[in-house]
């Protein structure tokens, strides 16, 4: 019969598994990496020929922010492959160039007691019609 051997000398048994050294410089690191992969969520292309040439997969839409010009392009794939692409030019508000209100826009709200009043007006109608049919 052949004695076990785990690797170790004869009358050495190691009594834990040997683990890589802890290097807490690289996990910091890999972090790191980690949260400025998530900060950069906007694909920027330069121009409509940027745009053009990027590639999408089939069935998605992507938002393609020009870096050149104030211009959004939308480029989708069916599911054929076949691309599209929409072109969005968007401008920068301030308080300055906001459309006006117009006073009478806002929606009129009845009161409690106004609410109450065509209550008490239908029940009163109600109780009339019933009448004038004999229930």
């Amino acid at each position: 019969m052949m004695a076990f051997n785990n690797g170790f000398p004869v009358g050495y048994n190691q009594m834990f598994p040997q683990y890589p050294t802890y290097n807490p410089q690289s996990q910091m690191q890999m972090q790191m990496q980690q949260q400025q992969a998530q900060q950069s969520n906007l694909t920027w292309v330069q121009g409509e020929a940027g745009a053009k040439s990027y590639l999408v997969a089939a069935n998605t839409t992507v938002p393609l922010w020009d870096s050149e010009a104030q211009v959004i392009y939308l480029k989708s794939a069916d599911a054929s492959g076949m691309p599209s692409m929409k072109i969005l030019d968007y401008t920068i508000r301030d308080s300055s160039n906001l459309p006006p209100k117009i006073p009478g826009d806002s929606p009129e709200f009845a009161t409690k007691d106004e609410v109450e009043t065509i209550k008490d007006n239908l029940k009163k109608d109600i109780d009339m019609i019933k009448e004038s049919l004999g229930l």
